[in-house]
């Protein structure tokens, strides 16, 4: 088993993530989907939608739900998904954090939210920058 990922993000984002990672990766290793959210979507329909989404990924060991800007619609509705179902949330959602979490597809929910975390962090480099600064 393995944990799903689910993307809740404004207009195309998610859907583009996915795309760019499965051109890089070539095969995803778990089960990954994209919910859009548009200007004029009904928040109440978007958080069905997305319930019916955790619940379709969870095979078991729960739902990494990564959205792309914290306190934003998304991040809201993800936010509501924790109290039904073995989630987490990370918001902020980059293409390294995602990467890395397809790269660990067997670890448990918790370590796999810690390593995508950190693949966000490390995939944001000011370029010149000194060291320490």
């Amino acid at each position: 088993m393995t944990v799903g990922i689910l993307l809740i993000c404004h207009n195309d984002i998610g859907a583009q993530l996915i795309e760019t990672a499965t051109d890089m990766l070539e095969r995803l290793p778990t089960r990954l989907e994209h919910i859009d959210v548009r200007q004029d979507d009904d928040p109440i329909d978007l958080l069905n939608a997305a319930r019916r989404r955790v619940a379709d990924l969870d095979g078991g060991e729960g739902v990494l739900v990564m959205t792309d800007m914290y306190g934003s619609t998304p991040s809201n509705i993800a936010h509501r998904l924790r109290d039904q179902h073995q989630v987490q949330v990370i918001s902020g959602v980059n293409l390294p954090m995602l990467v890395r979490a397809l790269n660990y597809p067997r670890l448990p929910l918790a370590e796999m939210t810690a390593k995508a975390c950190s693949g966000g962090r490390d995939g944001i480099i000011q370029e010149g920058a000194s060291e320490g600064s």
